[in-house]
């Protein structure tokens, strides 16, 4: 009975998965069907390998491609026509503050200029105090220094009189200033204000001399009110101090004449150098005007000098150049000072070069229309002497010819990388593109235009050997093989070089930039149709293991059978032993 369990248990585990590799049958077909398999997927092993490989290469390609690009760069960049014509200006002074330039094919030489006048802008001044004055009366009682229309804002705190602090704020009246002042000083000092001067007045009963201020106020008072030393016992304010507040309209902006050639709204227009500019007494602020002014094309800078209660216009030009106003009689400039004003008339500059006679210009940037000089362009800042020399500018030529060296030793370098074979106790090893003859007569192509000559050239450079730039004798890599012939060739032959590199065709970058364009061209359909191989094995190697997949499942389901009918021959088996075997009862 225990042999019957025991083949009873083997019959329902048999039945319940036949699956398992030999489990009736005590053959690991399992590991049949694996090896089979593996025999199976060779080719797809094979067609794996050839697209990694092909993979390589297009990477390979996609890099050379690049550097192919950066050599098409460089190269080209040698066709500016700015590089072999280029001029460098430079100051024979340490540490020269003045500006130089020099255009393209400017005669080199070295020019001594001695400025002894700087150009000036011509100035209108307008009249002083054009605000009214601070008060209509000497009882500034009820004037406040928070209101006090003076240019420079009081500020609260303390200065000195004396020696003696005195502390205000901006809530205290002007005459509680002044009551201030007489108690810290024990009523020697006394302050008063006159309407008809709109100044104040400190005057020492002693007669002492009045000392003011000290290192540690903390109000400008004193400076608002213009007061300051004079080593006397009498000191008044230093101009008057009523001024006009630019940002309030012009209506109530305080000005000491009033404007009345205006119409019935209050507009009225002026002119500054013919330009004609409108204003509006109730709209306009004086700093509106004066930014309008600005912006009309008038050709000048106003401005409002706070101090001085004025306003300023200075020509947006250098040079001896006037300044014209006009309106009508009783007019906005009219009130603002500028019709009575005072203009200063601006200096032409004046040099002279290598010794030669005295010139003029209106601006202190002197190019060729003021010395003569043809592409030469000096800004000047200082009534000094230099001298400027203008020279072929050989180090921005030597960048672009280095750059041009590099990105070519860049191409051959990689080309003879990727394309190398090597044999090493008797084993050769090859490189990604070593089976690539194209690649491989690129690098000798290239080689070839750059050691070959331009022809119909009437210069000395005919090739770039005549540069002292030539091969490394090893690879085909190029070089400076003789520095002072390139720099020569660079400094007295730049037109040669020119020629050489430029002309149209036939030149050295014409011929370069054929061959680069057909190694782009013909590296580009490499790569397309490498990529286009790889899809295909993509196909090939898809259609292999769904066939793989395919037999497996033939070959899992003919052993499983197999393992059915070994099943029922073990039960039949089991069945007879029972029938002849059976334990008497």
């Amino acid at each position: 009975m225990k042999l019957w369990g025991t083949i009873a248990r083997h019959r329902h585990t048999a039945m319940a998965d036949f699956s398992l590799s030999g489990l009736a049958s005590g053959f690991d077909w399992k590991s049949l069907v694996d090896q089979l398999m593996t025999v199976e997927r060779a080719p797809i092993t094979r067609l794996e390998k050839e697209q990694v490989s092909n993979s390589a290469k297009i990477k390979a390609l996609s890099d050379l491609g690049a550097k192919i690009g950066a050599l098409q760069t460089a190269s080209a960049a040698l066709k500016d026509e700015t590089i072999f014509n280029g001029r460098l200006a430079k100051s024979g002074t340490a540490d020269s503050t003045w500006k130089f330039s020099s255009a393209a094919g400017s005669a080199p030489g070295a020019y001594r200029i001695a400025v002894s006048q700087l150009a000036t802008a011509s100035r209108l001044d307008g009249t002083a105090d054009i605000g009214k004055a601070l008060h209509t009366s000497g009882d500034v009682s009820g004037l406040t220094l928070a209101n006090l229309a003076t240019g420079t804002a009081p500020t609260a705190g303390a200065f000195t009189i004396n020696g003696q602090k005195v502390t205000v704020a901006l809530t205290d009246s002007l005459q509680d200033v002044f009551t201030a002042i007489a108690t810290a000083t024990g009523n020697d000092v006394t302050a008063t204000y006159s309407e008809v001067t709109d100044k104040i007045t400190l005057t020492s009963a002693s007669s002492s001399t009045i000392t003011l201020g000290a290192a540690n106020d903390t109000s400008n008072l004193l400076r608002a009110l213009k007061l300051a030393n004079n080593g006397t016992g009498t000191v008044a304010s230093s101009a008057a101090l009523g001024a006009v507040k630019p940002t309030a309209k012009l209506n109530v902006a305080g000005l000491r004449t009033a404007v009345t050639a205006v119409d019935g709204n209050g507009a009225g227009t002026f002119s500054i150098n013919g330009v004609s500019i409108a204003f509006d007494l109730d709209g306009d602020t004086l700093s509106g005007v004066l930014k309008r002014i600005n912006q009309s094309g008038a050709g000048v800078t106003a401005s409002y000098d706070a101090i001085n209660d004025r306003v300023q216009l200075v020509n947006s030009t250098t040079g001896d150049l006037g300044i014209t106003v006009s309106e009508s009689a009783g007019g906005l400039l009219a009130a603002l000072g500028l019709t009575a004003g005072t203009l200063t008339r601006g200096d032409n500059a004046g040099f002279t070069v290598n010794g030669g006679a005295t010139l003029t210009a209106t601006g202190n940037t002197l190019d060729a229309s003021a010395h003569g000089i043809e592409g030469l362009s000096v800004t000047v800042d200082s009534e000094t002497t230099q001298t400027i020399t203008v020279s072929t500018d050989t180090e921005t030529m030597q960048k672009k010819i280095d750059a041009f060296i590099e990105a070519f030793n860049g191409v051959q370098t990689f080309i003879d990388e990727k394309t190398k074979v090597t044999s090493a106790n008797g084993k050769v090893t090859t490189s990604v593109l070593s089976s690539n003859r194209d690649v491989q007569d690129w690098a000798r192509e290239l080689r070839s235009t750059a050691f070959a000559a331009v022809s119909g050239l009437t210069g000395t450079i005919t090739r770039l050997e005549n540069m002292g730039i030539d091969f490394d004798g090893t690879t085909g890599k190029l070089q400076v093989e003789d520095s002072a012939r390139l720099t020569a060739a660079l400094t007295d032959q730049p037109e040669d070089i020119a020629a050489f590199f430029q002309t149209s065709s036939t030149g050295f970058v014409a011929k370069l930039a054929s061959v680069l364009d057909r190694m782009e061209s013909s590296n580009d359909d490499q790569q397309e149709r490498i990529t286009k191989s790889n899809s295909d094995l993509d196909r090939q190697i898809d259609d292999l293991e769904r066939r793989l997949v395919q037999q497996r499942e033939l070959l899992t389901n003919s052993f499983v059978k197999m393992e059915e009918a070994q099943a029922r021959i073990q039960q039949q088996g089991s069945a007879l032993t029972n029938a002849f075997f059976k334990s008497p009862s």
